[in-house]
């Protein structure tokens, strides 16, 4: 039987105003127009807003309302490259852990590029 050492996963630490961050994942700051969808019920809401920054386990994004805590969503975010011209969404899934008049916080438990159609060259 081999027994292997396993490195620690220490927390992303970034110094902000002074504060020290522990969050699991690095936050990127990035602006990106946004769509969702939660669901309530058998109901399917939709909204759309911009994201204030992103990461692999979360997204924070501005809205004209704010979701319900601990509600289901589907958020797809205009990725800004492409692939062989051809435009790409993330597509993420999650659940909602705070939200207020400001922002909403989503931590994602599934994400993926998904294709989104040709990208339109501009000199058209």
């Amino acid at each position: 039987m081999s027994t292997r050492a396993v490195p620690k996963r220490y927390p992303a630490q970034s110094q902000t105003e002074g504060a020290i961050d522990l969050r699991r994942h690095r936050r990127y700051p990035i602006a990106l127009e946004i769509q969702y969808k939660w669901f309530n019920s058998r109901l399917e809401h939709m909204g759309s807003g911009t994201t204030m920054n992103i990461s692999s386990g979360g997204v924070l994004f501005r809205s004209a309302q704010p979701l319900p805590t601990r509600c289901s969503v589907e958020l797809a975010l205009s990725w800004p490259f492409s692939l062989n011209d051809c435009a790409l969404k993330l597509v993420m899934r999650g659940r909602v852990v705070r939200s207020d008049d400001h922002s909403t916080a989503v931590q994602v438990s599934h994400y993926e590029f998904r294709t989104a159609g040709l990208r339109r060259d501009a000199s058209v």
